[in-house]
């Protein structure tokens, strides 16, 4: 890797090499559609990550305090920037990650959502205020931030996961250390520099790059306050058992094995295209994926074809030549995913399409995997128990509606699921039945808006603070109550006492 671009953190709002008395290790980033290493990162030392969180809480003393309208002034400069610029953000998304630009514009412009709600800040931390609750006596609240506050984004969505978080925080008047993904770290560095643009002061964004080093040592710093992580279910009780323990809030959203329940009145042509594009889509390494669907009986048949159908027009290949699906992130990640396509046949599964016989639009070296199809998948198979975050889909024939929902609320996870009908009643029945935090009726990836919050049950996620949306606000902010009382002037300044009345 001689002579390649090293990429430093950001810190102090500059592009920060590491303390030259302890130097950090190095890893490879890939360009996954070409297979090579296009770059370096840095990783992160503990020292590092100090001197990041010092120079966020110098920050913080005085964005903490500087008026909302200064800082929205910040926000709309930001969101301004990067609308403008969304498409070399893309770019850079795919060079990285791999997936298409068309999912990478997707990823960008789901970002944007929160950012613009972050833009309605000022509404969302009024306070409130009861006046005379006792004779001459009011109650009011404020909304304050919490100080320096931890990000810990995964590679699948470099740019939309932390702008579920920072922009939110930013707003409020946090300052923020993010600990992007190591495998595709660009994005943060783009991201931070488009802030100092839009005139975000030094510190109130920084950026270390690294691994587990990094990690703990963000989890672990006394001076952090708070710490939001996306990644997998096992990581993300981690982060939430360690940062706890060391007293702070915490997000914490995990892992997912998300259904997609098709009755027999439902829109074959329909289930179809959503089940295509969303169990490939990103080349399935989604967290909001759908990697099973459960087909009523007597549809199996007739969907499974239709699917393949569908399946047979994609172009697997480099994101930057119009294809369908790109890339997996890493070859190790592309083998272990191929390697659940020999589980499935040895667990008696049937393998429709199998993605490693597919043609791709790249070179030999690229990380790739076609789209696969598995019929009659076993529920006892570790292809339909594992979170497999690849273009792996699953049919499970089930002989009812009951039978389906059994199989969802049987699943260790609970992040996203739908359902396909054209039966109100069912849908209804359904939404209120399933286990499940966010729920599709005919939508196959019921991601909600920046003005809803993301959160899944059970292992889906660790504590009760879901991601942006209301849960976001109020998990930047903490309350601050205010007894107040002022003598009156007409009583010659004479204390009357409290309470005089209750």
């Amino acid at each position: 890797m001689t002579g390649l671009e090293v990429l430093d953190h950001w810190i102090a709002g500059a592009p920060d090499a590491g303390d030259p008395q302890q130097p950090g290790r190095t890893g490879p980033v890939y360009d996954p559609a070409l297979g090579v290493v296009s770059k370096e990162v840095r990783y992160g030392t503990a020292g590092d990550v100090g001197r990041a969180v010092a120079a966020a809480k110098e920050a913080f003393a005085s964005w903490g305090t500087t008026s909302i309208t200064k800082r929205q002034q910040v926000l709309f400069g930001f969101r301004q920037l990067l609308n403008e610029r969304k498409d070399e953000l893309a770019a850079i998304l795919t060079s990285e990650h791999g997936k298409v630009l068309s999912d990478a514009a997707g990823e960008v412009a789901r970002g944007l959502e929160v950012v613009e709600f972050a833009c309605a800040m000022p509404h969302l931390t009024k306070g409130a205020f009861s006046p005379n609750v006792s004779t001459d006596v009011d109650v009011y609240s404020v909304k304050e931030p919490l100080g320096v506050v931890g990000i810990i984004s995964p590679f699948n969505f470099p740019a939309m996961v932390p702008m579920w978080f920072f922009p939110l925080a930013i707003a409020t008047g946090n300052a923020v250390v993010l600990k992007p993904s190591e495998k595709d770290p660009s994005v943060a560095n783009w991201m931070a520099a488009l802030l100092k643009e839009a005139g975000l002061p030094d510190g109130v964004f920084n950026v270390v790059h690294g691994d587990k080093e990094a990690v703990d040592a963000l989890l672990t710093h006394p001076d952090v306050a708070s710490i939001s992580f996306v990644g997998s279910t096992p990581i993300a009780k981690y982060v939430y058992e360690t940062a706890t323990s060391h007293g702070k809030r915490v997000q914490a959203l995990g892992g997912a094995k998300n259904h997609m329940l098709v009755l027999p009145d439902a829109d074959l042509d329909l289930v179809a295209d959503s089940a295509v594009n969303a169990g490939f889509g990103s080349a399935g390494e989604r967290c909001m994926a759908i990697s099973v669907v459960l087909a009523v009986e007597p549809i199996a048949d007739e969907l499974i074809e239709k699917i393949r159908d569908r399946m047979g027009k994609l172009v697997t290949g480099d994101g930057r030549k119009g294809c369908d699906m790109g890339p997996l992130i890493t070859r190790e990640h592309r083998d272990k995913v191929a390697g659940y396509i020999d589980v499935a046949t040895a667990d008696g599964a049937a393998v429709v399409v199998d993605g490693r016989e597919a043609d791709y639009d790249g070179p030999d070296e690229g990380f790739w995997l076609g789209p696969t199809l598995i019929d009659k998948v076993p529920t006892s198979s570790s292809v339909y128990r594992d979170e497999i975050f690849g273009p792996v889909l699953s049919v499970v024939r089930v002989a009812s509606y009951a039978d389906g929902v059994e199989l969802i609320n049987a699943s260790p996870y609970g992040n996203g699921t739908a359902i396909f009908t054209n039966d109100g009643g069912a849908a209804r029945r359904f939404q209120r039945e399933a286990e499940v935090g966010m729920i599709g009726i005919n939508v196959p990836i019921p991601v909600p808006v920046a003005y809803h919050s993301f959160g899944g049950y059970k292992a889906s996620i660790f504590g009760d603070a879901k991601a942006y949306g209301p849960q976001g606000v109020e998990f930047f902010t903490r309350e601050k109550a205010v007894t107040s009382r002022w003598l009156d002037p007409s009583h010659g300044g004479i204390n009357l006492g409290f309470p005089q009345h209750t």
